[in-house]
């Protein structure tokens, strides 16, 4: 888990990438035929085979935020978000502010529960509410500070119990799979594109350049989805759960999974014995949606790990899925060119 450690804890909101990129770079070295980045920095690995065309996508931005202002006063500093975020879980949370003279910690705060008027304590929290303190004098923030510096959220990585738990596991624990799948497959019957996309958490922009560069027969993308198997969350809304296996999914807001690739999908897992559940995600979507409509049109589908609290902190995540999603995957690029799509 130390590679999964290092993708969850590095910093990359989407378009600055720059440092979870060179992580995968650095895994992928020996295992792949090339490496390249293309002009939205994407990265592609490519390894060579016969078969069909198969790209695999795995997004390695995190939603974060871009400073927008810096107060001359105060030094407070506030923020434009790049993703969704539910500004609920954002308080109290500590940040790194990305800037050219080094990283600053610092911290998302609000008034004190104390001196909140009752419409204060009615009104729904917004992003506009929010500002960061560094704990730095004014003028030392602004002379360090910029417009447009980056900012992520700090959380350590951890284990415990049967979960993982960290930041940015969307989806850099898709990444994490890809890597591992591709380092298992004894040869792969296909021609393989690992791909670590760029801007998904902003409109899947990395992927719409990648499909269309690598015109793919099949995309198979990685990425979380929700296990809202927590309380008052009733059965049908829960979409999946957590240790019940890798998540064959259906359909999303972004793509619906070509009825082959289903099908092929749940053949090889009940041949392996490897748990699988199948996935309706209503709202929110993958690269999968992307790949879709390169060219002509490509076979996609998503494999989801199931995850609870997704877009916090503190995102979690079963080891029993992590572990079936690598086999479903590699079962995959092991049998690519005996699928039929026709079915």
């Amino acid at each position: 888990m130390e590679l999964l450690k290092r993708l969850s804890e590095a910093a990359g909101i989407p378009g600055y990438e720059a440092r979870v990129r060179a992580i995968v770079s650095e895994s992928l070295q020996g295992h792949v035929d090339s490496l390249e980045v293309d002009a939205l920095g994407n990265l592609i690995a490519h390894k060579q085979g016969v078969g069909p065309v198969v790209v695999v996508a795995a997004h390695m931005d995190e939603i974060g935020f871009l400073v927008k202002h810096v107060d001359e006063k105060t030094g407070f500093l506030r923020i434009e978000p790049l993703g969704g975020f539910d500004p609920v879980t954002l308080v109290a949370q500590r940040v790194i502010v990305h800037t050219d003279s080094g990283d600053f910690i610092g911290c998302i705060g609000r008034k004190a529960t104390h001196i909140l008027s009752a419409d204060e304590r009615k009104k729904p929290l917004e992003i506009k509410d929010l500002a960061i303190d560094l704990g730095l004098p004014a003028e030392t923030v602004c002379e360090r500070v910029c417009i447009g510096d980056t900012v992520t959220l700090r959380q350590d990585f951890i284990e415990y119990g049967d979960v993982v738990s960290g930041k940015a596991l969307d989806d850099r624990l898709g990444v994490y799979i890809a890597i591992e799948a591709l380092k298992r497959a004894k040869n792969p019957m296909c021609d393989l594109y690992l791909v670590a996309t760029t801007q998904e958490e902003v409109g899947v922009r990395g992927a719409r350049v990648a499909g269309q560069a690598l015109n793919p027969d099949i995309g198979i993308a990685l990425d979380l989805t929700i296990a809202a198997d927590t309380p008052g969350v009733p059965a049908e809304s829960q979409i999946t759960r957590l240790g019940k296996g890798v998540a064959i999914k259906i359909k999303d807001s972004a793509s619906i999974s070509h009825p082959g690739m289903v099908k092929a999908m749940k053949k090889l897992a009940n041949e392996k014995g490897i748990p699988y559940q199948m996935e309706i995600l209503p709202r929110g979507g993958t690269d999968a949606g992307a790949l879709q409509m390169a060219h002509d049109g490509t076979a996609v589908i998503t494999l989801s790990i199931p995850g609870r609290y997704v877009h916090s902190v503190i995102e979690t995540v079963h080891k029993l899925d992590i572990e079936a999603t690598i086999n479903l995957l590699t079962a995959f690029l092991e049998n690519a060119g005996q699928i039929d799509l026709t079915e």
